[in-house]
């Protein structure tokens, strides 16, 4: 076999292979074979034709055609590792010589990976908010804490702000009641906007046994969009008694005896977790900064894939479990379907361009992923899934996709690479010391997982 390389732009080449007739031997007797499986002749046991009697009976070019099928894959293979290229996707083959007996030339166009520079990235700099939690911070959080611990009791009064009732609904189009619009023993909290619009100016001032009537729009439902008159009826009121802040509620709430040890923990956690976000907003603005630095020629036919993969991940994933569709998505969120698009590919382009990089890190900087690196990675990706650990396991080798897990592994290593390398500063101008390598692979897993179009769980 005889193959050469032709580069049409910096991410797009065209393999020109020949093949001796005498290479295809292999797969044309597979194809005998194959044939003689799916065929009967009168005279001849199955499996026993002949193969002069194949040729008469069916044509030698049909014999041709599942060889040259069969064969293909091998050559092109064998000239893709000859020619050293990092190819992307499938290629565009084109047969352009069949002479039986003789030769099989055919070309095939392929996307392969740019070669990339990557320049000196230790000048990075980046500022990232300051870690500061104030008494008002503190105050919120536990008043949160406060509201999971708070008690009802029923009140013969009339509604009001924070009450939870209990609600019969009756919805009506056109003076019709709906099907679907009838609901008896809902639970709702006054001032929530939980339900419909509305529906809180009706149910003030009413009490127990008494009902009000008030026109909305439908959310949901085989009228959604519709106005409907709804009427709706108060069951019950119950009031919402939240515990006294002091000592007595520490001990309740949580392992502390004092409100003020509950409250100095509360701060701690605090602090940690605007810790992880300033990681989390320093890793993302370095990572921005090492995009700026790269020149990355962009596939054209990969980029034209990933953002098609983007829309049906949306569309038929993550809007279908909303029983939402692409119209209705766009409306609530105030764009055109052209800014969809043009958002849509600036992402795919952000995540094609991050793979590149960071791959082009990984073998520069030789970084290797262990078992154990492996293993977390997996865990925290099966938690965000939903699925358990071994499901998750699963679910990955069944569809060979542990490879697509290492290199996500690894990308985190090189931005962390990155990261350590650059300078990060807090708004108040003080160097900051990022050393968690393992929150880093964390936020690098989206950028990797969107760069190669998968879902959060892998598909088997």
């Amino acid at each position: 076999m005889k193959s050469a390389v032709e580069t049409l732009n910096p991410t797009r080449v065209r393999l020109t292979v020949e093949v001796p007739f005498e290479e295809l031997k292999p797969s044309l007797d597979a194809a005998y074979k194959k044939i003689n499986q799916q065929v009967t002749v009168k005279g001849f046991r199955q499996g026993k034709i002949p193969a002069r009697v194949i040729d008469q009976r069916f044509g030698r070019g049909a014999v041709l055609e599942e060889a040259v099928n069969d064969a293909l894959p091998k050559f092109y293979t064998e000239a893709v590792n000859e020619g050293e290229l990092n190819v992307l996707g499938q290629p565009e083959v084109d047969i352009t010589e069949l002479k039986d007996g003789e030769l099989l030339a055919f070309t095939a166009e392929v996307d392969i990976r740019p070669a990339l520079e990557i320049p000196d990235y230790s000048g990075i700099e980046v500022e990232v908010d300051a870690v500061e939690v104030s008494d008002e911070d503190i105050d919120k959080s536990v008043e949160q804490l406060r509201e999971r611990f708070a008690t009802t009791a029923p009140v013969e009064r009339a509604a009001q702000d924070g009450d939870v009732l209990t609600l019969n609904l009756e919805a009506k189009v056109d003076g019709e009641v709906l099907e679907d619009g009838v609901a008896e023993g809902v639970t709702y909290t006054v001032g929530s906007g939980e339900l419909l619009d509305g529906i809180d100016e009706a149910v003030k001032g009413v009490e127990a046994g008494n009902s009000a009537t008030f026109t909305s729009e439908l959310k949901g439902g085989s009228a959604e969009g519709k106005e409907a008159e709804v009427k709706v009826e108060v069951t019950e009121v119950k009031s919402r008694e939240l515990p006294e802040l002091d000592d007595d509620f520490a001990q309740l709430a949580s392992e502390f005896d004092t409100l003020e040890e509950l409250r100095a923990d509360s701060r701690k956690r605090l602090e940690q977790m605007k810790k992880y976000d300033q990681a989390t907003q320093a890793q993302e603005k370095v990572l921005d900064e090492l995009l700026k630095l790269v020149e990355v020629p962009m596939p054209e036919k990969l980029l034209a894939d990933e953002i098609e993969t983007r829309k049906h991940n949306l569309v038929n994933h993550q809007l279908g479990q909303m029983g939402l569709d692409l119209a209705k998505y766009l409306e609530i969120q105030g764009k055109t379907e052209e800014e969809f698009d043009a958002e849509t590919k600036e992402q795919a382009e952000k995540g094609i361009k991050t793979q590149f990089i960071l791959d082009e890190l990984v073998n520069k900087e030789k970084l290797n992923v262990s078992q154990e690196e492996l293993t977390e990675h997996l865990m925290r990706r099966a938690q965000s899934s939903g699925m358990s650990p071994d499901q998750f396991a699963q679910a990955v080798v069944e569809g060979g996709q542990v490879p697509m897990l290492v290199g996500e592994v690894a990308r985190g290593k090189a931005l962390a690479v990155v990261v350590e390398a650059a300078t990060v500063k807090d708004s108040n101008g003080e160097v900051i010391d990022l050393d968690d390598e393992d929150e880093t692979a964390e936020t690098v897993d989206a950028e990797a997982a969107e760069a190669e179009g998968t879902d959060e769980k892998p598909e088997a």
